[in-house]
Parts: C-alpha cells; structure tokens; sequence
C-alpha cells in the first residue's frame, strides 16, 4: 500500500474521530470523514497496547492493510480510520477480512457494483 493511501498526522485522525461517522462491533470499529478534496481514499489503522505485544500489533496491522489493498479498487474517496480492539486477537485472517468487509460496507465506504444486462 503506498504512502499516499495513509494518514499519519494525529490532526487529521482526531478530526476524523471528532466527526462521530462510526460503526463496529466487538472486534473492530471503522470512523469515517466524507471528503471530496482527495482522488482517492486514505486511512489510518490504530491498535492499542492492550492488543498484545509489538509483534501481534504489527501482523494485524499488516493483515488489515493487506485487506484494504484487496478492496482498493472498491473504496470510495473518503478518509477513515480502522480501530482493532483487543478481543480480535481470536479472530482467523478470513474473519478478519469478513467482518472488515462489512464494517466498510455498513458505511458505504465500498462501491456497489451493478450488473449489467
């Protein structure tokens, strides 16, 4: 995943949280900020200490942007952050991307692709 894709600046990650657009459930919880300036989406993924040490902390976040990487051409032009908690440390890799792919998907983060007759 380029650089470009990703928010670094904690300014920007706190505006996104400030703006209250959210949905998760136990595992995960995805915030986003509706933005039409960018040609493309960017994220941020936050994982707190209570997680695990720092190798279990970076295989996940390897692992979610991974999966982003696989939805990038589906991703609207929005920012957003992915928040990890603790309790997906249970979760496979396939979970992982399942419940990531729903999270996105309840807030329209992903494009709906029409079939064509």
């Amino acid at each position: 995943m380029k650089k470009e894709y990703r928010i670094k600046k904690s300014s920007e990650i706190d505006a996104i949280f400030k703006k209250r657009q959210s949905t998760g459930d136990k595992f995960f919880a995805v915030y986003k900020l509706q933005n039409n300036e960018d040609t493309h989406f960017r994220f941020a993924i936050s994982v707190g200490k209570k997680y695990g040490n720092a190798v279990e902390r970076n295989l996940v976040k390897r692992r979610i942007r991974n999966i982003v990487q696989e939805l990038k051409e589906q991703l609207i032009c929005n920012r957003f952050v992915i928040v990890i908690k603790p309790q997906a440390k249970e979760c496979s890799y396939q979970q992982i991307k399942t419940k990531v792919h729903d999270l996105l998907n309840k807030l329209k983060l992903l494009e709906t692709k029409h079939e064509k007759s």
